[in-house]
């Protein structure tokens, strides 16, 4: 059985870490983000940086969701608390 490091959200959808393995991949993507956002437009100039930073900061982003969904015990689904 292997250990889930995400838990479904009470409100709103989406998954929120519970440990510290789903903790160092969130905070890993937002620093990728961050640091792609701040370095890669200062390097290099241009349309072509941005369109570089914004294709690091989507493949960060959606590597944080396949972890997370793949990582969290339940589904993925619009929630509105518990009743």
């Amino acid at each position: 059985m292997s250990t889930y490091w995400f838990k479904p959200r009470a409100y709103g959808y989406g998954a929120t870490p519970i440990t510290w393995q789903g903790w160092a991949v969130t905070i890993g993507a937002m620093i990728v983000v961050v640091m792609s956002s701040l370095v890669v437009p200062a390097l290099a100039g241009g349309a072509a940086s941005a369109l570089s930073a914004f294709v690091i900061d989507a493949l960060a982003i959606a590597a944080l969701i396949i972890v997370s969904r793949r990582k969290t015990d339940g589904e993925w689904r619009w929630r509105w608390g518990q009743r």
